[in-house]
């Protein structure tokens, strides 16, 4: 016996290492949708009630308004196949085929794209992706219109300083013909592809194979993930995209090379921005203002994702995590709105400081060091406070008015503030026209969560380390709480490589939503129907309910929807018209069974499905906001973006809301100006609704918080449910005044 357990504990460095070099390992492939098309009538059921509903509240006719999700991951993405493992409480991998199963049957939305981040794209998953995206679109030869799949993928850029950072991308293609897609998904170069390429270090520790392992197929499949990530060759830099090899890795540094290469393969896709403001990837004080500017090619962003299950991206706020530049960074003071996350690494350095029974002039002299190394450090300041656990951070950093806020919310890349900025560097002034979407940013291969607050494991983001033990692997905390960080310098920091926040990454779990969905103003059901309307910004964004809305311009004859561009001589007037969406059943519609298993949909849906009643909700108000666009680079942003500049109360609104107004200052101020609606829908129970849930004192400070983690700290069944009004926001209307000849 003795003999055989000296063996076992020899073999286990030969075990660790064939885990590490994914001999064991295989590969994971999109798989077979099971799911069956939806019948026609069941088609015609959807379009008439949207058509009924449209003609009680508008002239539109036969357009239509249709629900997508154009932001989905699979375990093709780096993160998502890390978050499928065991270890995080994973349900296993999340491939292709379950994204079309679950739009057509649970979540039953009428169009979506994939997403999968370029940087983690092979040749064999790419070819394998886009004919995954046509058996989802195809059944007998020609194309379904119950579903509408679209090929895309994520450009997926990290810069370590707001100088170098431009955010994430989504390029969506129209068209599934192999000449008219990228012959190869394009990564972006930087920290994205040095972190998971260039990196000879093992993204999961060898360790954990030989600790659990029952599951060891699961991480020696993750292994064989990275290793044929890594074996693909970088495509050479100095050639034109079009004369590339598909088998090589390209990547572009910025969004302008981004659109050049593009152009080089003569495609032209939709390129949408989205998660500006999530603060956990976004350096402090990073801007809209480097990419509005015409190398940056701005103009091919004519659509951006307002909102996903990373948060809310729409307001714009006057706080600021760190004030000054990069060399000589300070943290702010926190006001009655906003805890600086620096300002609270102080606080938490001075009481640990004073429970050491240490003078208070020494104590607020470490608090003051330790602001200016945390302001110094930006996104890696709290790196610098050791032996903390994430309530200690209460709710610094984060919007506290905002909806649904993304983590550590950035003002300075939120939709409103790119909408009021100008550029004025060339002869003539540019600006950002983005329209509307929300997405759902789902990892696990389900696009639409947002149909009911259900399953917040699986319909979230959740990252769930099974038990105590795991935790304290995936997510290790030190035990020792210095008093100060005196002795560390910003070279010392930065050199140790502490950039990875695990403390962010438990702190997040309660940030995290359903998303959102994208709502198109179509001529027809189909492929073509929603590109247009896309491309022409008849589009807006919702929160996850299917609101229904339509925003016009009406002064002249002639309507004009969102999405316009206009020149006038006249004040405009708007009419906005909403309808709540419908309120749920439980469980899933009679079709359902007969189109996809009993097992299958237990799987995928948790045995929720989308499952309208025919009662609708409230709209209770339609909020106009109004923003000015810069007329020179000394005007005040936040004088510029009025929200809300009018509050209208729906009263009678059985069938839906409708209100109209005039902006009667517009020839007056002879300015450009900019115009959206909120329609805002009676309160409804949301996962993370209230995503700290902070005790508050009588002055409005945080005492204590009680995160939503997705752990075994909080019941799997608690849904963590909070009422929040959902909305849906309307893509804006530009409008310029006629500027009369000399």
């Amino acid at each position: 016996m003795k003999k055989i357990i000296v063996l076992l504990i020899a073999l286990i460095p030969v075990f660790l290492i064939t885990v590490y070099m994914g001999w064991f390992g295989k590969a994971r492939h999109v798989e077979t949708p099971q799911s069956l098309p939806l019948p026609q009538e069941i088609i015609a059921e959807r379009s008439q009630t949207q058509i009924d509903a449209a003609k009680k509240m508008s002239s539109y006719g036969d357009k239509q308004i249709l629900f997508g999700d154009f932001h989905v991951h699979t375990t093709f993405s780096t993160d998502a196949f890390w978050w499928s493992l065991p270890i995080l409480g994973g349900e296993g991998v999340h491939p292709m085929a379950d994204a079309c199963d679950y739009a057509r049957y649970c979540s039953s939305i009428d169009f979506w794209a994939i997403t999968d981040h370029a940087e983690a794209s092979t040749p064999r998953k790419w070819q394998e992706t886009k004919d995954s995206i046509r058996q989802c679109s195809f059944k007998n030869g020609s194309e379904t219109n119950d579903v509408i799949p679209f090929v895309g993928f994520e450009w997926t850029q990290v810069g370590p300083t707001p100088e170098e950072h431009y955010g994430h991308k989504n390029v969506i293609f129209k068209d599934l013909e192999e000449s008219k897609l990228s012959k190869r998904p394009i990564g972006a170069g930087g920290t994205a592809t040095n972190a998971l390429r260039n990196n000879t270090g093992s993204l999961m520790p060898p360790i954990v194979g030989v600790l659990d392992i029952l599951n060891f197929q699961d991480y020696s499949d993750f292994d064989y993930f990275i290793n044929e990530v890594r074996d693909i060759p970088t495509c050479p830099q100095n050639q034109s995209s079009a004369s590339l090899s598909s088998d090589c890795y390209e990547f572009a540094d910025t969004p302008g090379d981004l659109v050049r290469k593009l152009e080089e393969q003569n495609l032209d896709p939709l390129i949408i921005p989205h998660g500006s403001t999530w603060g956990f990837y976004t350096p402090p004080s990073s801007s809209w203002d480097k990419q509005l500017v015409p190398e940056m090619r701005p103009e091919k962003m004519k659509i951006i994702e307002i909102m996903s299950g990373h948060g809310n991206a729409e307001e714009y706020r006057s706080y600021q995590h760190i004030i000054g530049d990069l060399n000589n960074p300070v943290c702010p003071k926190p006001t009655s709105d906003f805890l600086p996350s620096c300002w609270r690494a102080g606080q938490i350095i001075e009481d640990r400081c004073l429970q050491e029974g240490l003078s208070k002039a020494e104590c607020e002299e470490r608090a003051k060091k330790t602001r200016e190394f945390t302001a110094n450090l930006g996104l890696g300041g709290h790196t610098l406070i050791t032996g903390e656990t994430p309530d200690d951070w209460l709710d610094s950093g984060q919007c506290k008015d905002c909806f649904l806020p993304a983590f550590n919310h950035n003002p300075l890349t939120s939709v409103q503030y790119g909408l009021a900025i100008t550029d004025f560097s060339s002869e003539k002034p540019l600006n950002f026209k983005w329209g509307f979407i929300s997405a759902s940013d789902n990892h696990r291969s389900r696009p639409g969560t947002g149909y009911k607050p259900v399953d917040r494991l699986k319909n979230t983001e959740m990252l769930r380390a099974r038990s105590k033990f795991w935790r304290d692997r995936t997510f290790p905390i030190s035990k020792e709480k210095p008093a100060s960080v005196l002795e560390l310098s910003r070279e010392d920091v930065l050199n140790s490589g502490l950039s990875f926040q695990l403390t962010e990454l438990e702190r997040q779990q309660s940030f995290w939503t359903q998303g959102g969905l994208a709502a198109v103003h179509s001529e027809s059901r189909s492929r073509d129907g929603i590109w247009d309307a896309l491309n022409r910004k008849e589009i807006y964004a919702t929160s996850g309910p299917r609101m229904l809305l339509w925003f016009d311009e009406v002064s002249s004859s002639t309507s004009k929807p969102m999405g316009s561009e206009i020149t006038t001589s006249e004040n405009p007037v708007f009419v906005v018209k909403a309808v709540g969406s419908f309120k749920q059943l439980p469980g899933c519609p009679e079709f359902t069974i007969e189109g996809m298993s009993g097992e299958r949909i237990e799987k995928l849906c948790a045995g929720e499905c989308y499952n309208p009643s025919s009662e609708r909700h409230k709209v209770t108000r339609i909020e106009i906001i109004k923003i000015t666009p810069q007329v020179n680079s000394n005007e005040n942003v936040s004088e510029l973006i009025m929200d809300p500049w009018l509050s209208l109360p729906c009263e009678n609104n059985i069938n839906g809301c409708e209100v109209k107004f005039e902006d009667k200052d517009f020839i007056k101020d002879d300015r450009q100006a900019v115009y959206y609606a909120r329609a805002i829908q009676e309160p409804t129970e949301t996962i993370n609704g209230d995503a700290l849930r902070c005790t508050y004192d009588d002055q409005g400070n945080c005492l204590e918080v009680n995160p939503c983690y997705g752990d075994y700290r909080i019941d799997e069944n608690d849904q963590c449910l909070t009422k929040v009004e959902h909305r849906a926001w309307s893509s804006p209307i530009f409008i310029s005044k006629v500027q009369n000849e000399q």
